[in-house]
This record gives C-alpha cells, structure tokens and sequence, in this order.
C-alpha cells in the first residue's frame, strides 16, 4: 500500500514566543490520523522601511536556533525551517507555497487594522492559494470555550477544525446568521458536522452585536472571510470583522478556504513583487543565507539529516609542503567527522608534488593521497591549487564535496561541519562559502587585524564594482568552500588564483544568488604568505574578472593584455626587476571531460 502525500501546513509567525503553543495547535489542524502531518516553520521578520535589511542578520540567526531546537524534538516538523527577512515577508511565504503546493497556511495575524507580514489582510486572503487560518492575539493559548460564528458554505469544515482545535475538551458554541427568525436548517445542518458544539445561537438581526455579546464568555471568535470588492475605505475585509477586531479585546480567528468554486469567481491575481533596488535584494540574501557555524553544531543532527537525504559527502585537502599543519588538520576532522560521527564518507589529500613529509604524513593516517600532476594524464597538468580542486571532482565520488586549506592552524571540526549545514538544511542552496576573522600571524605573535588583504583590496572593490549582486560575500577568496556535485561538474575551474573568483561568479549565473550561502567559522589562524606573493595573487584575480567580464559583454582585453608582471627584488645586496609570467589556465566543466563522464555519468 502506498503512503499516502504529507498534508502540509506551513506555520507563519512574527517571533518565537510560544513556539509550542504554535505547533501543538498545528498538530490539532491534521488532516486526519491516517495521513502523514508536516509543518513548515516559518518566522517573518519584518523590517521596517528605511531601515537596512541585513540589519536583521543577527536576530534572524537567534530565531533559527530556536525553530531548529524545536524542529529536532518533532518528528511532523520538517527539516527546512527558515527566516524570511523583508519589508513583506509574507509575500516570501505565500511564494513558497505556491511552489511547494501547501494544503494549510496559519499566520500569526496582527488584525484587521494593521498589515501582517507587511502587507493587508485582505492581499493574503486572495492571494493565498490553500486554506488559510489568521490568529490574533495571544490569549487564544487560555482554556475556555470557542465562539464559531459561520453562515455555513467552503468555510465551514475549515472553521469546525480550528474551534475543535482551540477549545479542546472545552464547550463550542455556534453563533449561526439566519435569513429570517424562522430558519432553522442551517445550523442544524452545522450541527451535524460535529457533535461537539453544545449550543447554538440563531441571530437576524445585528450580527456585530451578537457576536461582541456572545464573545465576552468565550476565549475566542472564530469567523469566515470571504472574497469580497474593496469598500470605500480601499478594504474588502468583512465590516462584521473590522468591527468585532475593533470593539472586543478577545483573540479574533478569520477562515478562508481554498474551493475551486470560490476561486472560479474570484480568480486570485498574479503574486508580482514590486521592482526593488538591487541593494535590497542583496541585503535580503545577507540576512537569510548568513550562517554561523554553531548553528550545525548538532552532528547527531546533521548526520540524521544525511541519512534522511540518501547523500554522501567528501572532503579534499590540497596540499603543497605542509608537513608542520596537515596531520593535526586530518587528525581533528577524521576523528571527529568520520570516526565519532560518520558525517564524511571520504577524506583525500590532493598533493601538489610536495617535497616535504605531507604525503607521508597523510598516508600515516589513513588518509588516501594523489598527486594532482598524476590524476587524468590525458588532459595534462598545471600547477596551482584550482588545478588539484577540479581533479579531486574525479577522485571524490560523493554528492556532495567540500575543500579546506590545510595551513590552518587552529582547526575545529566547524571549518567542515559548518560548511556542510547549509547544504543539509536547504534543499536550494548549491554552494556554500565560509568567512572568518583572519589575523596575521607574524612569528609567534596574533596581530588582529591584517589578514584578507587581497579580499578587500582587490576582490571586494571588484565585486560591488561589476558583480554588485555579489556584494554581501564577505570572504569571496577563502579557501573552505562546499557545494553539490551536481552544480561544480557543470562550471569551469581555473588552474590557480583565480579559482574561488571564477567558481562564485559562475555558480551565481547558473543558480542565482539564493544558491549561495555563507557562514561564519569564526577566526583562521595560518601562516600569512609575503607581499610579493600577494600581488601575484592579486594579478591573477584581476585576469579572471577581466575575463567574465569579456563573457557577459562580448568584448576582447584579454589577448591584448600583459600575463608576465615585473617583480620587484629589493634585497641587503639586490634590487632591481624579476620577471613572473602569471596566467591561469581555464580548465572546462569536468563533466566534458570523457574519463569522468564515464565514471560518473548515471550519478
């Protein structure tokens, strides 16, 4: 027998206050016991305008620790909570339930007065396309008995379920409109859709009044919305409504379901976001894709999510002469990522042709290494760091692929875990980078401030230059990045330098920037390399964007360029000019390569 589709109710709130209360009476809204329950968390930050978006950054992270800790003790919870930060955060909410088919939205409504989730009550009853459920206030959380007041029509199963869901074990009583003092079916009719309503009032005359009156002894109202044409106060939201939101301080429930019929009259518009400035859509990305590594802290968790997901993960390590860091790197996130915890599947290290102890160190523990010059020799080699990333797509066999540097040397197991959540935890991010602070490490001394001197030099400044929507990464040029097989296959990397500038542009263009997400590692400690070695650096990013920039407006600067720069020597007994040609080679998207289409292409 097939299991039958998960009704799904996705819970929209404005804070984390009473999270239980919320879920627990989401519980009650199930369909039935026979069909599986799963409720979205969603919380909407709104933000008021003139005010910065990533300025809810930090506040949206304190919420997703509070639904993730709820999320991990209910199993109807689903995996994917989120924050939506924006002016209209609900508009994010309706979105998602029109790309993921909801069945329920319940919203932790502000009233018939002002908007929620920055828009009206009225925009979120037509444009909804599910049954939808606002709450008011929070008293509905007391005991007490529960006023359904209900003409009858789509609205009624829907408005049975919520009073049976608030009161409980307490008293329903049903306040039913009649055409005239002698009509007496409908609300016999009502009754007969749950014997739980122990009393019922039949009202022709002054509906507003009825229900002011009858609410007083109950702890909530629960009432139908409808489609209706704005009045002349530009609200097409039941007077009836405004008027009992207004003159009762009770907890106010509006109903609305979602009927073909219904919606064959008032056919709900096109959901179409105003044009925004680019700004905000890039300080929107910052505040909900901005992660900090505690907030993956949980491997249990995350490893729970990897099984429930069918993925397997693997890390590379490139490596050039690092015998002073590599082992205590490997030791660290073996021990704690694949021998405690079995979040990895592979571990690898990518070895440039060291010349030191690396290879024989990482061999010592467990680890397999390949020399990068050695991997796929019928594509040839070059040196650099981008060259051993793209080879190990072919060594690693994993869905999904994550790389650190193997210099740090205060390493934590979050420089994996860390990059790895995001991934775990939402199904549309494809790549992921992580930042840090970076203090310079001169001798044995911490100066603070200093590292990234490239990033903000160079790397920065060119990004809000030409790739503006890219602004918000805050290291584009760290070396602890992870992504999807599926997304790296399909880019370029470049041999050098130039590969973390060259994947960030490419897998934006392909996937947009809610494919990227960033989190906080909190601070690298490495051996900082000289100036000289900076500036090639340096020449080499400039070539990449050069290039992209070529792509994306079909003009040639590169071929008339200059690829060797002049050093300068300046030593007790030297001074004067060296020669460095520096160029990276482009190599393609490794699905084009044969070898590893053979290899991996049912994956």
């Amino acid at each position: 027998m097939t299991t039958p589709s998960p009704y799904r109710i996705v819970l929209a709130l404005s804070d984390v206050n009473a999270l239980e209360a919320w879920v627990a009476f989401a519980e009650k809204m199930a369909a039935a016991p026979s069909i599986p329950l799963e409720i979205h968390l969603r919380v909407m930050l709104t933000m008021p305008e003139g005010v910065s978006l990533s300025e809810g950054t930090l506040q949206a992270r304190h919420m997703r620790d509070a639904l993730d800790t709820l999320a991990k003790e209910r199993d109807n919870i689903h995996d994917e909570t989120r924050v939506y930060v924006d002016y209209k955060p609900i508009l994010s909410v309706i979105e998602e339930i029109e790309r993921e088919a909801a069945d329920l939205l319940i919203v932790e409504w502000a009233g018939a007065l002002e908007p929620t989730g920055g828009i009206s009550t009225d925009t979120i009853l037509r444009e909804t396309p599910c049954d939808v459920v606002l709450v008011s206030r929070h008293q509905w959380q007391a005991q007490g008995g529960v006023l359904l007041s209900l003409r009858g029509g789509p609205n009624l199963s829907l408005g049975t379920r919520v009073a049976n869901a608030l009161a409980e074990s307490a008293p329903i009583t049903l306040l039913h409109v009649a055409s005239s003092p002698y009509e007496s079916q409908p609300y016999s009719v009502m009754m007969g859709t749950d014997s739980r309503i122990g009393r019922t009032v039949t009202v022709s005359g002054d509906i507003t009044r009825a229900i002011i009156e009858e609410v007083s002894a109950h702890k909530a109202v629960v009432m139908g919305a409808s489609f209706q044409q704005p009045d002349r106060r530009g609200s097409g939201t039941s007077s009836v409504v405004r008027s009992v939101f207004e003159q009762t301080p009770s907890p106010l429930i509006l109903v609305r379901a979602h009927t073909p019929e219904e919606f064959a009259f008032h056919a709900p518009r096109p959901l179409v976001r105003i044009a925004e400035p680019l700004s905000t859509r890039v300080d929107r990305w910052f505040a909900e894709n901005t992660f900090h590594s505690n907030e993956f802290a949980d491997l249990e968790a995350l490893l729970a999510l990897k099984e429930k997901q069918g993925v397997t993960i693997g890390l590379a390590l490139p490596a050039l002469n690092e015998e002073a860091t590599v082992g205590n790197v490997i030791r660290t996130i073996k021990g704690a990522l694949m021998d405690a915890v079995p979040l990895l599947d592979q571990i690898v290290l990518i070895d440039s042709n060291s010349t030191d102890n690396t290879v024989a160190i990482a061999e010592s523990l467990g680890v397999p290494t390949y020399k990068h010059p050695e991997l796929l020799p019928e594509v040839g080699s070059y040196r650099g760091k981008g060259e051993a990333l793209w080879k190990s797509l072919y060594v690693l066999n994993t869905d999904i692929i994550a790389w650190i540097d193997t210099d740090i040397t205060n390493i934590h197991p979050r420089f994996v875990y860390g990059l790895l959540g995001p991934l775990l935890k939402r199904a549309n991010v494809q790549y992921v980078k992580g930042f840090y602070q970076r203090p310079i490490k001169v001798g044995e001394q911490l100066q603070a401030f200093g590292g990234g001197r490239v990033t903000e030099l160079v790397a920065r400044p060119l990004l809000n230059l030409f790739y503006p929507e890219l602004s918000g990464i805050v290291q584009p040029l760290s070396g602890e990045y992870a992504g999807r097989r599926s997304a790296l296959e399909r880019v370029p990397f470049f041999s050098g330098y130039g590969v973390e500038t060259g994947l960030l542009i490419d897998l934006h263009e392909q996937h947009g920037l809610e494919g990227i997400a960033q989190v906080d590692l909190e601070q690298r400690v490495h051996h900082n390399q000289p100036l000289v070695g900076l500036s090639k650096m340096s020449f080499a990013i400039h070539q990449v964007f050069i290039s992209r920039l070529e792509r994306r407006y079909s003009v040639e600067l590169l071929d008339k360029a200059n690829r060797s720069m002049k050093l300068i020597v300046h030593e007790p007994e030297r001074f004067s000019l060296d020669i460095a040609e520096i160029s990276d080679v482009e190599r393609p998207p490794m699905l084009e390569v044969p070898a590893y289409r053979s290899r991996f292409g049912n994956k």
